[in-house]
């Protein structure tokens, strides 16, 4: 499976959603909302543990996936405020709207200027083989998803979990970024 065309499906899953949020009413919005973030956490697992890894190390991809992981950053947090709410207000809606604005920044980017320099610098073979590395990791997430959602106990550790994974996400970012600069001084 091609990785490029595995995550644009996932992109344009995600543009319909937001087009039936913006439709929807009350409780129908937060449950719309729901499958946003369930999409987006997927989405951005695949492209964290499996996709951006293998692009940090390209100079052509380098400083736009580092700039990528910092969007994921600011679209967790929108989904982490926007998921505290048990009602829709004004306030509720104005974080939406700046999650989807988010998304479709992000999205633009990917497709129009980290994919093109991924596909040169990696080859046919290793986007086939990234493409079913993160389809098979996917359906693992989805299907132990599903299983723990169904344990009461599981959505505590699965959020301990997330807040791990996010912050050792983070972590590697930043210290991209300072290696990044210190090779810059270098020069």
């Amino acid at each position: 499976m091609d990785a490029f065309k595995l995550l644009k499906a996932d992109h344009r899953k995600v543009a319909k959603l937001f087009g039936k949020l913006e439709s929807a009413n009350g409780k129908a919005k937060l449950e719309v909302f729901e499958q946003i973030k369930t999409e987006l956490e997927l989405h951005t697992h695949i492209e964290e543990k499996i996709f951006y890894p293998v692009l940090e190390k390209p100079k052509q991809t380098h400083d736009l996936t580092l700039e990528a992981y910092e969007e994921h950053d600011v679209v967790k947090n929108l989904l982490r405020q926007l998921s505290k709410a048990k009602s829709v207000n004004d306030e509720w809606e104005a974080q939406a709207k700046v999650l989807r604005e988010n998304v479709e920044h992000h999205v633009e980017e990917e497709e129009n200027e980290l994919f093109p320099k991924a596909e040169a610098a990696l080859g046919e073979e290793k986007i086939e083989a990234l493409g079913e590395e993160m389809a098979a990791e996917k359906e693992r997430k989805q299907g132990r998803t599903a299983t723990k959602s169904s344990k009461k106990s599981g959505g505590a550790k699965k959020s301990a979990a997330k807040t791990k994974s996010a912050s050792t996400a983070a972590k590697r970012v930043r210290a991209s970024k300072t290696r990044s600069k210190k090779s810059a001084k270098k020069r």
